[in-house]
């Protein structure tokens, strides 16, 4: 097999940033690595970290550095447009994080220069890389639950964590910020049985006491092309000392010839620690009792990172450098419709009313 060497730029150096660049600078395909972010120092101190060949804050710099043959995106969410058409015009693959922009005007430029270039985009959905969810689409591929008739998809986290995503950007709210990616994983697994219709209903206190108009809890009913219904649902409003450390979920399939139950609330991993265990989220919060595995991106152990953003971001740079794979991570067209389908959440719980995708 041949391997190309590659020069990789990734773009926003916060928490997601840093990991990937980590992660890409360890790769025995990466042979130069750029890293880039508006506040100068928060650049070079990744370029530090990470051993970059090159930092700046200047986004466009590093797209269009010479050495630079693909490009990850990790600005905030509301930031990806620009970059993400930067790249695809110089025509350089990119992995930009999910979710695809916060507007739906901004996924169409991207979707257009995409279109029009001809470029190669993924979004970096990567609960599809954890392995429970690994599992459970390759028992959907061979058929196992028969014709699916409905099924549940739930996410809880605490408060601390969701207003560190409200502070980074407002509008980035726990429907189209975090359950986006249960939205995706429903609809990876039922591929080609687009959502039509949206009934959803929510309650707002906590955060919009403080300013903000994400809601506590969201729940939604979603109706997909051939009947089959799905409840989603995100209480991202638990207390801030909540033992998750992320994200714990439970995703429920129903079929005509069996049933699916994921159990990821990860309350097998229990640490209880006196000397309080940092929260790999929120900068200087931590808590007593965590539940161990709940990281969303995965976790440290023995040097390196483990878990699905590792796996994600390796499976990528396999891709690039060898042209195999790449099947599993999100496409733009599968993105967008996450984008439209959380966005008519939110537009049934503020009207009330159904909404349709159609």
């Amino acid at each position: 097999m041949t391997t190309k060497q590659l020069g990789i730029a990734v773009v926003g150096s916060g928490r997601i940033g840093t990991l990937r660049a980590r992660l890409a600078a360890k790769h025995p395909a990466v042979r130069f690595l750029a890293v880039s972010d508006k506040e100068p120092a928060h650049a070079k101190k990744l370029a530090e970290l990470a051993g970059a060949d090159f930092h700046s804050a200047d986004n466009d710099e590093v797209i269009a550095h010479p050495d630079v043959d693909a490009v990850f995106v990790s600005t905030p969410e509301g930031e990806h447009a620009a970059p993400v058409c930067k790249a695809l015009e110089l025509g350089k693959p990119v992995l930009v994080e999910k979710p695809l922009a916060l507007s739906l005007n901004d996924a169409e430029a991207i979707i257009s220069t995409l279109n029009r270039t001809g470029g190669t985009l993924r979004v970096g959905y990567s609960r599809r890389f954890k392995e429970c969810f690994l599992r459970a689409k390759e028992q959907m591929a061979h058929g196992r639950l028969g014709k699916v008739s409905g099924g549940l998809a739930r996410v809880y986290n605490s408060r601390a964590q969701t207003f560190a995503i409200l502070k980074r950007d407002p509008h980035a709210t726990p429907v189209l910020d975090v359950l986006t990616y249960y939205v995706d994983l429903v609809c990876w697994f039922l591929e080609g049985n687009r959502p039509v219709e949206v009934v959803a209903r929510g309650q707002s206190g906590i955060f919009r006491d403080a300013g903000y108009s994400a809601h506590d809890v969201t729940w939604a009913l979603v109706t997909f092309a051939d009947g089959a219904v799905v409840n989603f649902g995100i209480g991202y409003a638990l207390p801030a000392r909540y033992p998750t450390q992320g994200q714990s979920d439970r995703v429920e399939l129903l079929g005509s010839d069996g049933v699916m139950l994921i159990d990821d609330d990860h309350m097998e991993h229990v640490l209880f620690s006196e000397q309080g265990i940092p929260h790999p989220y929120v900068p200087g919060h931590s808590v007593e009792l965590a539940f161990l595995g709940s990281n969303t991106a995965g976790d440290w152990a023995l040097g390196d990172f483990w878990g699905p953003l590792g796996n994600e971001t390796r499976s990528w740079l396999d891709f690039l450098a060898t042209g195999r794979g790449g099947q599993i991570h999100a496409t733009a067209e599968q993105a967008m419709l996450n984008l439209k389908t959380t966005y008519a959440i939110e537009r049934a719980v503020a009207t009330g009313q159904a909404v349709r995708l159609d």
